[in-house]
């Protein structure tokens, strides 16, 4: 099974890629002060930050249908049980 891992953070996004349980590839992608100060909110980065991730994969020759899950850390969403979600429209 292969898993593309994003952990975004106040100034880097970290990127992983793993085959099962073996971290095979990792990357912070760092984003500037000037460039998040673009940004009045949070969410106002997401086509940056996804724009980051989305090169991240070119650079190495993948594609997101390459990948059988996605795990994400963080983000705008209350409070929520750990556990396996669907993500949908209501979510993103």
């Amino acid at each position: 099974m292969r898993i593309l891992v994003i952990n975004p953070g106040a100034t880097s996004t970290k990127v992983a890629v793993f085959e099962g349980k073996q971290k095979i590839l990792q990357e912070t992608l760092q984003h500037s002060v000037e460039e998040l100060d673009k940004y009045p909110t949070i969410m106002d980065q997401k086509e940056m930050r996804a724009n980051a991730v989305e090169e991240f994969l070119r650079k190495h020759n993948l594609t997101i249908d390459q990948f059988d899950a996605i795990a994400a850390r963080g983000g705008i969403l209350p409070p929520v049980e750990s556990g396996t979600y669907i993500v949908d429209e209501n979510m993103v």
